[in-house]
């Protein structure tokens, strides 16, 4: 998300550095280059008006500070305005009422609502530590009821069933009850969505929203539809108090024009991103580490977080160990790191939250690249217990055995061992006394960790 307007902005303001002081003048052309990267990110006009108006009042006048160039004041305002325009800080699920919590979802057809509500289902299960129900009201569709159901079995939470016959309002009506008695903390109501906005679908949603009363009305929107997801999202608001937006599909949008515009135009709050299409592929909604990250800053601290969750400890703790005491770092050591990144998003999902690594997330983003992530653990598979242990036992002869099982060629296996060799080098830098001085002058190496595809400019230095 945001890759062509990270790219846009951060060689846009680059063009401010080493002015002495900032003026209407020598901010002309970077303003209209600000206003031209919003507009092809798809973000709407009034937004676009009201940033860049905003920018360039706070802007023009200001001295350096003593410790700041002037470029960097100018990226701090940009900053703090892409801040205020997705709405300062993080818009948390109210769920403070008598148990259940009713939260509804709503939305047109294909947006994602269904697995939207698995994905909540999960994040509040897992990480509010939530007892969850869910319940499908889309009486047009009996394929949502048992998407919905077969996502409710995959994400660990109970499943209220509903049939095609059944009104809307007697089937939410009834899961109330359920979750009374099963003493559930939340439901989650998946509703009927339509291929547009229609006065039937309003009218019905309105009716069952009066007759259920969510503690949270959720518009869930496809963010691939740039401006217009906005505009739906208002006039969804104009007949249901919406409390928030959930943006959907992020992964595949570039453009990151409806993340900037759904605040401004709807006042209501983006509270979470959809990521992916796997159910845990859900993030709470930070308007400062989202700007930070489109202005190529990176977001360290949703890395951090996502580690904390999804990093196997014990593995990680095993081999941190094992490399303190001296002992290699094998071929199984490298399957299980492919694996962690793997369960973090993978190269791409990492990379665009460390500060600086836009070019490499870019390219990372090839399907080559990931390709060859997924291909080093296939050829790792091929390979016997000794030889993951003992890489350099592995013979011409073996090569061959391996490629041959593993689908690929002798120049694959070449490429892996070389490689692995590589990253064995920088982990035994871990292990040493002076491990993190030799790891800073070292970190150059680090390009030969990357599949073919990926480039060899390597990492930059901070």
């Amino acid at each position: 998300m945001f890759a062509n307007l990270t790219e846009r902005l951060t060689s846009t303001l680059r063009s401010v550095t080493g002015q002495a002081k900032l003026t209407e003048e020598n901010i002309k052309d970077t303003l209209r280059e600000v206003r031209m990267a919003l507009l092809e990110a798809d973000v709407a006009l009034p937004v676009v008006k009201a940033f860049v108006g905003a920018v360039k009042e706070r802007a023009v006048g200001q001295e350096v500070a003593k410790s700041l160039s002037p470029g960097q004041v100018f990226v701090k305002i940009v900053n703090e305005e892409l801040v205020k325009v997705m709405g300062e800080a993080n818009a948390k699920l109210n769920l403070a009422t008598q148990p259940p919590a009713v939260v509804m979802m709503a939305g047109l057809q294909g947006a994602g609502k269904t697995t939207s509500v698995a994905k909540l289902a999960r994040f509040l299960r897992e990480r509010e530590k939530k007892k969850v129900l869910v319940v499908s009201a889309d009486v047009y569709r009996p394929a949502a009821i048992r998407q919905l159901e077969t996502l409710a079995q995959e994400v660990d939470v109970e499943f209220f069933p509903s049939s095609a016959d059944q009104k809307p309002i007697d089937i939410v009506n009834g899961a109330i009850q359920h979750a009374r008695i099963q003493h559930h903390d939340v439901l989650l109501v998946d509703t009927a969505g339509r291929l547009a906005v229609d006065e039937a679908m309003m009218a019905e949603i309105k009716e069952l929203h009066a007759a259920v009363k969510p503690v949270e009305t959720l518009f869930v929107v496809d963010s691939m539809t740039g401006q217009d997801a906005a505009n739906t999202a208002s006039a969804f608001n104009e007949v249901l108090p919406l409390t928030g937006v959930i943006l959907t599909k992020t992964d595949g949008d570039a453009r990151g024009g409806a993340a900037l515009s759904v605040r401004h135009i709807t006042g209501k709050p983006i509270k979470f991103l959809g990521v992916g299409e796997k159910v845990d592929a859900l993030e709470p909604f930070h308007p400062d580490r989202v700007a930070s990250r489109i202005l190529g800053m990176g977001d360290v601290l949703s890395l951090i977080e996502e580690a904390e969750r999804k990093i196997d400890k014990t593995k990680a703790e095993k081999l941190a160990k094992k490399v303190s005491k001296g002992k290699g770092f094998d071929l199984e050591d490298f399957r299980d790191q492919i694996n962690q990144m793997n369960n973090m998003g993978g190269m791409m999902s990492m990379m665009e939250k460390l500060p600086g690594m836009g070019q490499l997330a870019q390219a990372a983003q090839s399907a080559q690249a990931e390709q060859g992530m997924k291909q080093f653990a296939v050829i790792i598979d091929s390979m016997t217990m000794k030889e993951r242990r003992n890489p350099d036992i592995i013979s011409g002869s073996r090569k061959r055995r391996i490629a041959a099982g593993s689908g690929t060629s002798i120049q694959d296996i070449n490429r892996l061992l070389k490689q692995h060799k590589q990253m064995a080098k920088m982990m035994k830098k871990f292990g040493s006394k002076s491990g993190m001085a030799k790891l800073a002058r070292g970190m150059g190496g680090m390009k030969g960790m990357l599949p073919p595809g990926m480039g060899g400019g390597g990492f930059p230095r901070f």
